[in-house]
């Protein structure tokens, strides 16, 4: 399968989870993705990630999270920049996600981070998602 749009791929398999009420999903793996993971689970957003070989690329296996009530902890994911409209920001135009109740996953120079790390280094780069 030739995807066109990995991080979309990657919000809708997420989101496509959430919505069946699954405890993992597994999505293929690259460094972009590792790195969304990684920010996903510092902010609080699911409960593990691990590694998986199957032989090819890998696997990246998410364990959601959800409230005691049966809600996902992620509301909602929003991809910002696509392939055909690339979406960059500099250091002071940095977008707030519902009033700082939100993260923004930014790609930078620096690496991939949140926009309040991003914000705190004075860097700006591609708005990759929104989630909250």
């Amino acid at each position: 399968m030739n995807v066109v749009d990995p991080v979309a791929d990657f919000l809708t398999r997420i989101r496509n989870a959430q919505s069946a009420a699954h405890r993992h999903v597994d999505i293929p793996a690259s460094k972009l993705k590792r790195a969304i993971t990684e920010i996903l689970l510092d902010k609080g957003y699911v409960r593990r990630y691990i590694d998986v070989e199957d032989g090819k690329q890998g696997l990246i296996r998410i364990y959601l999270k959800y409230s005691k009530d049966g809600s996902p902890a992620i509301r909602d994911l929003k991809r910002a920049s696509k392939p055909g409209l690339r979406f960059y920001v500099g250091a002071d135009d940095i977008p707030r996600v519902r009033g700082g109740l939100g993260i923004a996953v930014i790609s930078t120079s620096r690496g991939v981070m949140t926009d309040k790390e991003a914000r705190a280094n004075h860097i700006g780069g591609e708005v990759l998602a929104y989630l909250y």
